[in-house]
């Protein structure tokens, strides 16, 4: 019996408004057609189930999250800016965040914009560490 392809984008919950405290995701970076393999391995590892995927077209980039890991599937041009970054918060509003970040000297290295899932932006904090916050919306077909 031949898998049918998964859905190109799924989250288990496609709004963290109401998150309590940040959701913290440490970055796994693999390499094309690694993605698969990968989510099944870090669902072994954890124990539990991958909670969302989804493709970033614009960047060359195929993601899932899968317990405290972000799986970025794609080639090394298109990880390349990806990789200085330490982790990812997903979080109940990136606005409030940004703001604070801007308070207290950090440096907006990527502007809020749209993403697939919702809205995030990157600062590198006063200590060098390049963080990108993320916070998930759904989208106009309710994913």
């Amino acid at each position: 019996m031949t898998e049918s392809p998964a859905p190109e984008m799924w989250r288990v919950r496609t709004d963290s408004s109401d998150l309590a405290e940040p959701r913290v995701l440490i970055r796994a970076f693999l390499e094309p057609g690694r993605l698969d393999p990968g989510i099944a391995f870090y669902e072994r590892l954890q124990g539990v189930t991958a909670d969302a995927r989804f493709s970033y077209p614009e960047a060359g980039l195929r993601l899932a999250v899968v317990g405290a890991f972000l799986l970025i599937e794609g080639d090394r041009e298109a990880v390349a800016p990806f990789l200085a970054t330490a982790g990812t918060l997903l979080v109940d509003d990136v606005h409030p965040y940004h703001d604070r970040l801007v308070a207290e000297g950090a440096e907006i290295t990527d502007p809020p914009k749209k993403v697939p899932t919702g809205t995030g932006f990157s600062a590198r904090h006063p200590d060098g560490t390049v963080v990108e916050y993320v916070h998930h919306r759904p989208t106009a077909d309710g994913r």
